[in-house]
C-alpha cells in the first residue's frame, strides 16, 4: 500500500482549494492501492486555508502570521498513524508543501523562493522508515 498526498489524487483539498490530480495516483487510488492523506486537514485546517511555509527554524507560519505549527505536527502524526495502519513503506506527497515537500520548500517568505528542506509530514515519515517521493 502506497500512501499519497489526497491533493494528488483529485481530492479538493490544497490550500486554495484547487485540483492538482496526478494520474497515476488517481489510478493507484482507484485500484486501491494507495491511501489518500491530507494531513493539513487531518490536522485540523479548513480548505480553502491562508497559505502556509515552513521557516528555517522549523515552524510553520501563514501568511497573515499565526502561527500553524501545531496543526501541521498533529497532522503529520495522524498522517504517520495512518501510514502504519494500512502497512505503508512508501508515500508520494506534493512537491514542496510545508507539510509533504522533500527536498525543496518554500522558504517561509511568501516570495515563491525555493529552499532546501522538507515539509513537516515528510520529515516524520522519512524520520519513520517510510520512503517519500514528490510530485508536482
Amino acid at each position: 500500500m502506497i500512501l499519497v498526498s489526497a491533493c494528488l489524487a483529485g481530492f479538493r483539498c490544497r490550500y486554495d482549494a484547487a485540483v492538482a490530480p496526478d494520474e497515476t495516483v488517481v489510478a493507484w487510488v482507484q485500484d486501491g492501492r494507495a491511501i489518500p492523506v491530507c494531513p493539513e486537514m487531518l490536522g485540523g485546517l479548513p480548505c480553502p486555508r491562508i497559505p502556509c511555509e515552513r521557516l528555517p527554524d522549523g515552524r510553520v507560519m501563514a501568511k497573515d502570521g499565526v502561527d500553524r505549527t501545531e496543526a501541521y505536527a498533529l497532522g503529520a502524526q495522524e498522517t504517520l498513524r495512518l501510514a502504519r495502519m494500512y502497512g505503508c513503506d512508501r508515500a508520494v506527497l506534493k512537491a514542496r508543501s510545508p507539510s509533504c515537500g522533500a527536498g525543496r520548500i518554500y522558504d517561509g517568505t511568501f516570495t515563491g523562493t525555493l529552499t532546501e528542506g522538507y515539509g513537516v509530514t515528510a520529515a516524520v515519515l522519512m524520520q519513520n522508515g517510510i520512503a517519500v517521493e514528490v510530485r508536482e
